[in-house]
């Protein structure tokens, strides 16, 4: 609904808004998989809170989690295990071997015991296979039921929230935080958290089997530890601000592609198509730059960390081969030892890119739980309904409110509309007209006086009782993805078919739905585009006519048909407003001339009131306003803004 008088929140060009959302969006999309290293990292403002607040979430399935944590330490320590007893096959080879060879009678390779090694090993793959794919297909589960439970809430949450929440924020953050953000935490729950069960428990029992072998040569291990921490530092400092211009450009062409696209035919029509392609290559050819070069820096983190590992090989294999000439270690034991070497720096760079993705992951959860902390609508009437049916009187007393204290929309406004009238408000642009409809919905509550219908306060009413009471039909046509069947039946749960069609044929509709190929199951894109906007507005009319409502309001329900389908629908209306009290917000006054009761507004004020005769006798404002939209040749169509 169009907000007659209410202040724009989000000045900022559409143009910027939307490259915003669009960054966000692609933000998001890039946590999925984790950020690289180097990345920025979206950090939560309390990330203690927010992860003991998540944590409440895994309480109903904490004996799962029990068993997982148990399967990934399991799987973990049968992997850890097997490079020594590996060793040990190779040192009885080794030592078999070479017995034979210096010619000790009855000595060689005891086979058995290799076969009994080799056995053993299978075994522990075996099992650490079977506890790997148990934890993971437990947390699989575990996560996305946390995440279900979650995503319904916040859903609930969203449904409940006041038309001041939606006015006050872009679409785009709102549709990050639902999509992007929950795939961020579904994506960490499921697979970040076991791998950081088993990344650290995989440090530690390699540190463990490390100095079991050789105390010396993990000395020589932990000695390029600095090295490497210092390559990871300088380079994903540097990096950071590569990411950083990547993802500010990508966001900029995801906006620009949206919008080129979004007003492909505005850009032709003005032949801008050019500029476009230009402003576009500009973008791109930026885009290019910073993403060659964040990739360049952080992939180069990848070569310089296995150099330093080799280095590490080198000083172990040499230090390995001295220990076994004397005597001092088994050259099993230094296989085993390389083999654990090779896996020390692995767990460290998973659980560093793992600490980035948690701290991604709380500020997703942190922006979530923003959205569940919203204030939501409060109801504050009687569970059982206060009217089955309005008679329609409608009594607005002394009302007076503003979107912010500071600047009042309306005040002191007192209208008295009795049942069956019709009750036109007209008035320039900001003069309050949709405001006054916002209250009567209660999509916004007054700050002083009271709204009536039939004598009861609508505040002491349920909101969806309350809006049941009214139908609807707005300049800016609402149609889902969906047949036009389901898109009429809308208007009342549990609708026949024929009662559609006869509501369809009411509002002059059932003629071109069945021109149509699949006629009432013509399934409509999200927004209907693959129909008229006149077309549109039949269907969210006969949508209306449906439902059968005891008040209506109109808001310029004609505006964009032609003229001899707005002469049908205005006979259509006529039937419908017939006996019903309706507002009907206009801005084309010669569509309201036998209005019962015409209310001019200005400022947030009504500063005249009367029929159509007696305002223009008055020569007041409204007789300049309806004079000015008949002077000229064409003025007949004049449309007020």
């Amino acid at each position: 609904m169009k907000s007659g008088g209410r202040p724009d929140k989000n000045p900022a060009p559409r143009q910027r808004r939307t490259r915003k959302s669009a960054s966000r969006s692609m933000q998001g999309g890039a946590m999925r998989g984790g950020p690289p290293m180097g990345m920025p990292v979206q950090k939560a403002k309390d990330f203690r809170g927010t992860l003991f607040r998540l944590a409440g979430y895994f309480k109903p399935q904490w004996f799962l989690l029990i068993v997982v944590f148990i399967a990934a330490v399991l799987s973990t320590i049968f992997g850890i295990i097997s490079p020594k007893i590996m060793g040990n096959a190779t040192t009885d080879l080794y030592k078999g071997y070479f017995l034979a060879r210096s010619g000790v009678p009855g000595a060689g390779v005891d086979f058995h015991d290799i076969l009994r090694i080799l056995v053993t090993l299978a075994i522990l793959y075996v099992l650490s296979s079977i506890f790997s794919y148990v934890q993971q297909y437990l947390m699989a589960g575990i996560a996305q039921r946390t995440v279900y439970a979650l995503r319904k809430e916040v859903n609930a949450k969203l449904t409940r929230l006041p038309l001041s929440f939606y006015d006050s924020r872009s679409h785009g953050d709102v549709l990050s935080r639902f999509v992007n953000d929950f795939d961020n935490i579904s994506n960490t729950l499921q697979q970040s958290l076991t791998q950081f069960i088993t990344s650290a428990v995989t440090l530690v029992g390699v540190v463990v089997m490390m100095f079991s072998i050789n105390w010396l040569m993990t000395v020589v291990i932990f000695l390029t530890l600095p090295l490497s921490m210092f390559i990871i530092r300088v380079i994903a400092k540097r990096s950071q601000r590569y990411f950083a211009d990547q993802q500010r450009t990508l966001g900029e062409l995801n906006g620009h592609v949206e919008e080129m696209f979004t007003g492909h035919q505005i850009v032709k029509a003005f032949g801008h198509v050019d500029k476009s392609i230009a402003e576009f290559e500009e973008i791109n050819e930026e885009l290019y730059k910073a993403g060659w070069k964040a990739q360049f820096v952080s992939g180069i983190i990848m070569p310089l960390m296995n150099s330093v590992g080799n280095l590490g090989f080198v000083f172990v294999s040499v230090l390995g081969g001295i220990l076994v000439i004397r005597n001092t270690i088994t050259i099993g034991n230094v296989q085993a030892f390389i083999s654990y070497a090779r896996q020390f720096s692995q767990p460290i760079t998973q659980l560093s890119s793992i600490a980035n993705i948690i701290q991604s992951t709380m500020a997703s959860a942190e922006r979530v739980f923003e959205l569940l902390d919203e204030r939501a609508e409060v109801e504050t009437g009687p569970d059982e309904p206060i009217l089955e049916r309005a008679i329609g009187d409608v009594d607005f007393e002394g009302v007076v409110f503003g979107y912010n204290e500071e600047s009042p929309v309306i005040q002191d406004l007192t209208i008295h509309a009795k049942s069956g009238q019709t009750i036109a408000i007209v008035g320039p642009t900001g003069a309050g007209k949709t405001t006054l409809v916002n209250l009567l919905m209660r999509f916004y509550d007054v700050d002083g006086g009271k709204i009536l219908v039939d004598g009861v306060d609508i505040a002491a009413m349920q909101r969806h009782h309350l809006r049941s009471l009214f139908g609807m039909v707005l300049q800016d046509t609402w149609l889902f993805h969906g047949t036009i069947r389901d898109n009429i039946a809308y208007g009342r749960a549990n609708a026949s078919h024929e009662e559609v069609v006869d509501a369809a044929r009411a509002a002059y509709a059932d003629h071109f739905i069945r021109t149509l190929p699949e006629g009432y199951d013509t399934v409509l894109n999200e927004d209907g585009s693959n129909i008229s906007q006149g077309q549109r507005q039949l269907l969210t009319i006969a949508r209306a006519i449906l439902s059968n409502p005891s008040i209506l309001i109109l808001d310029e329900a004609t505006s964009s048909v032609d003229t001899r389908t707005e002469a049908n629908i205005q006979r259509a209306m006529a039937d419908l407003m017939r006996g019903r009290t309706s507002f009907v917000i206009a801005h084309r006054l010669s569509t309201i001339r036998e209005a019962d009761l015409i209310l001019v507004m200005n400022h947030g004020e009504v500063i005249e009131q009367g029929t159509h005769e007696e305002l223009l006798a008055k020569e007041g404002f409204y007789a300049d306003l309806y004079n000015s939209q008949f002077t000229g040749k064409a003025a007949a169509d004049t449309v007020l803004m």
